[in-house]
């Protein structure tokens, strides 16, 4: 009986750290948002739920490009309780904040623990707190100097915070978490003073609408510099979830609509359909080098970067320097960035329906071929 009592133990022992090794191997983002709801109310997800809490600072944000998912040594869990007033590093850069905001309402929804609402509002007063009076979120808050304080449409930064915002405006909760009507009713400030900075950033080129660089002058709202090789630009992906957050808004603004055709009309010029991204893979998988092939009816795709006044791709070294094509710039920055994307092609998917609800119920008659 004993022998049979241990055969179970070690069992169950062998299944837990199956399951723990099969989660600490997936990435952060994608245990969020691949996850099947019902695995929000597992031991494993509690466990990391512990680790998310840990993490969070009390100003109600979190450091960026942490793998929660890690099992903790007791000194590292006695490091970040000391860390807690910590003010620096909290942002919502690479997804930071907003999805583990994301995973505890996820926890929430399967197991009501108070604490995961408690640290969740508290990442809505965040949110809220960190708003600029323009609108618009700088990469950190508390304020890190630098070009961290520019307007961050850079990685889906502020499509992230603003989705968030626009549920809880709408809905009164998010995921199950009932929020306090004052926040609600901030929420709704909050999203409406967001919108009306991506409409006051979107770029002007010879008296034509466009797009957005990855980030503004948090000042003159201008296109800014980032990083040596993230110069003021015109941005095929970044621009793209803005467009999509645009289209989500129910009954939009004339100045909405405006702004959803203009892009629109942006992505259609400025996507190539001549060539694909060859991508030269190592044994472990990881990517060695990247080669533009030209190849005729391609899927279409648009440059990260487009000059401002021309919309020519270009791309960077760490140097700054701009080059016309991929090939010359060096292997680092190459194959360790992206410089295309295809995301604009869900604009380019949804945008006839869009056009049907909204662009031309606003008295605007379509044009009819001859």
């Amino acid at each position: 009986m004993i022998t049979f009592k241990k055969t179970i133990v070690l069992f169950l022992c062998c299944i837990n750290f199956g399951l723990q090794a099969q989660y600490n191997s997936k990435n952060w983002s994608d245990i969020i948002r691949k996850s099947d709801p019902s695995w929000f109310a597992t031991p494993e997800a509690q466990a990391i739920a512990e680790n998310v809490l840990l993490y969070q600072r009390n100003i109600g944000g979190w450091p960026k490009n942490i793998e929660m998912q890690k099992p903790l040594s007791e000194t590292e869990k006695q490091n970040l309780i000391a860390l807690k007033s910590d003010l620096h590093d909290i942002t919502t850069d690479n997804g930071a904040t907003c999805q583990e905001m994301l995973f505890l309402a996820k926890m929430y929804k399967q197991k009501p623990d108070e604490r995961y609402k408690k640290a969740f509002l508290l990442g809505v007063d965040y949110l809220l707190q960190a708003q600029y009076d323009n609108g618009g979120w700088p990469q950190f808050f508390p304020l890190k100097k630098g070009y961290y304080t520019h307007i961050t449409y850079n990685d889906d930064s502020m499509f992230h915070i603003l989705t968030i915002l626009k549920q809880i405006a709408e809905t009164s909760d998010y995921y199950g978490i009932i929020v306090p009507k004052d926040t609600v009713a901030k929420a709704k400030i909050a999203f409406d003073k967001g919108i009306a900075c991506i409409i006051k950033t979107q770029y002007k080129q010879n008296g034509v609408l466009t797009a957005w660089c990855a980030q503004h002058d948090e000042n003159t709202l201008a296109p800014a510099k980032a990083r040596a090789y993230e110069l003021p630009s015109l941005s095929g992906k970044e621009s793209a979830k803005i467009v999509l957050l645009l289209m989500s808004i129910d009954n939009p603004s004339p100045e909405v609509i405006t702004a959803v055709k203009s892009a629109y009309a942006w992505f259609d010029k400025t996507k190539i359909t001549n060539l694909e991204e060859k991508r030269v893979l190592n044994d472990a998988g990881k990517i060695i080098d990247k080669k533009m092939i030209v190849t005729q009816n391609a899927s279409p795709i648009w440059a990260r970067f487009m000059e401002l006044d021309n919309n020519e791709p270009f791309f960077s070294d760490r140097d700054g320097v701009k080059k016309k094509s991929l090939d010359e710039i060096g292997a680092e920055r190459r194959n360790g960035y992206a410089w295309y994307t295809d995301e604009p092609k869900e604009v380019l998917k949804k945008y006839p329906d869009w056009e049907k609800k909204y662009a031309f119920e606003k008295g605007e008659k379509k044009k009819v071929k001859p």
